[in-house]
């Protein structure tokens, strides 16, 4: 018999019959356990999954016609072996056709044809686990963790992933708001010798810097104003495992500056502390910035944007992998059934091509708000056009920014770099939504904080 025996539940209302069975099937090295009807094995399955039945049919409580119906009515149980007296055969066969038995046998049962049979429907239950596993694999082809894409791209995203994580290298992540940065960093962790560690996420652009410091190196009891603990900071809350530094493009250039002597030599010293404390903790940082554009402007270190750009991977918007757009919508569809206990099964087909018409500024995120909304509103069957939100529909009919021959379009001059083809769009959109900034943040796929931050930067950049 192979490592793992294969398990056989008999069920018979007859002692002596069942136990006797039992005695001879764990001599041929199976796995056995035993029920004295129908209702008891279906119980013993729920802790014991065989893979071979062996039922007798005339039971008291629940007879194992019974059974087998509601094994088939559950989705199909193991390969049945039922045992029949002599004069019911014909009862057998139409048990067999009728509700999927493997075979059936004849008591007295001769214990060579028992062992043959077990082995037979052992190897037809293998064959069709190894089938169900392949296809799983095949359904979930484009799957890494949490991320989802067939496209190229995405492909070459997961392929990046795969490289790095077994490596201890530092990894920079990019790529626009909403399209699944910090999954790509948990695959990572998950993939990485690390996995059994702590994942922890920070975002660079969520605090001022002095709690920033407290965040990252801890603190001790009276370092400043309100601090009445001892507090552990997010390189040692990682410690083993991974860390996360979302928007590090929005960190303070002062912090920066502390941040990278922990990277350099791997020791953090807490605020208002006065030994280090070695940390062994593998960074990662992200960004939906234009680096380049920090560091031109002295917003990133140089020395720190090396540092943390040992691997670099880009994550593709959506708009760039629309062919990925069913495989999203089914696994988003999936988690949100599971969430919201709804049983919403697709989208309409009119859903799905204003969808492809779409532009997605706010990517997988804005994605998965739109059908989070739609499912709650549909609650099962089909999502239609009247369950997606008012703001995606105004958002798809709506000018992009302004006309020319009843065209929107925005015109950009050649050789505008991303930062200055990003402040005319914010412009134009404004322009175009008469000032409403909080429209104007909608149309985008930003929220309003940031289209604030936006409008003070580029008044900042105009009074130099």
């Amino acid at each position: 018999m192979s490592a793992n025996p294969t398990r056989v539940l008999i069920v018979d209302d007859e002692e002596n019959q069942r136990l006797g069975l039992a005695g001879m099937v764990a001599a041929w090295g199976f796995t056995t356990e035993t029920a004295a009807d129908g209702q008891e094995a279906i119980e013993k399955l729920a802790t014991f999954p065989a893979h071979v039945l062996v039922t007798d049919l005339m039971m008291p409580r629940m007879d194992g016609f019974e059974l087998l119906r509601r094994l088939a009515a559950q989705g199909g149980g193991p390969p049945a072996i039922v045992i029949t007296a002599f004069g019911n055969i014909e009862t057998a066969i139409a048990t067999m056709h009728d509700l999927g038995a493997f075979w059936f046998l004849e008591k007295p049962i001769e214990p060579r044809a028992l062992r043959v049979l077990l082995e037979r429907a052992a190897t037809q239950q293998r064959l069709a686990e190894e089938a169900e596993r392949l296809k799983r694999e095949l359904s979930y082809q484009g799957v890494l963790g949490e991320l989802v894409g067939r496209a190229p791209a995405m492909q070459e995203v997961f392929s990046l992933i795969r490289q790095v994580a077994p490596s201890k290298a530092a990894v920079l992540i990019t790529g626009e708001s909403g399209t699944g940065k910090e999954l790509v960093a948990r695959a990572i962790h998950s993939l990485s010798p690390r996995s059994g560690g702590p994942f922890v996420a920070i975002n660079c652009a969520a605090m001022p810097e002095t709690l920033m410091e407290s965040e990252l190196f801890g603190h001790e009891k009276g370092a400043f104003t309100g601090a009445l603990e001892r507090r552990a900071g997010c390189f040692e809350l990682a410690q083993s495992g991974t860390l996360l530094l979302d928007e590090i493009g929005d960190m303070p250039i002062a912090t920066q500056a502390k941040l990278l002597r922990v990277l350099e030599d791997s020791r953090v010293r807490r605020l208002g502390g006065k030994g280090e404390l070695l940390v062994d903790v593998r960074v990662i940082a992200s960004t939906n910035k234009v680096l380049e554009d920090a560091l031109r402007k002295g917003q990133l270190r140089d020395d720190l944007y090396y540092r943390l750009n040992v691997f670099h991977i880009a994550l593709p918007p959506l708009r760039a992998r629309m062919e990925d757009l069913p495989l999203l919508v089914e696994a988003l569809l999936r988690d949100l059934n599971r969430k919201h206990n709804c049983r919403v099964v697709d989208l309409g087909p009119q859903v799905l091509e204003q969808f492809r018409r779409y532009h997605w500024p706010g990517n997988v995120r804005e994605l998965r708000n739109a059908l989070e909304r739609a499912v709650i509103m549909a609650g099962d069957g089909m999502i239609g056009l009247g369950h997606l939100p008012p703001s995606f529909n105004r958002a798809s009919a709506a000018p992009k920014v302004e006309e020319d021959g009843g065209v929107d379009q925005v015109r950009l001059p050649l050789g505008s770099t991303v930062g200055e083809a990003e402040k005319i769009l914010i412009q134009r959109t404004l322009q175009h939504t008469k000032n409403n900034k909080t429209r104007a943040a909608e149309i985008l796929g930003i929220s309003l904080k940031t289209l604030h931050n936006k409008l003070k930067e580029y008044g900042a950049a105009e009074a130099e």
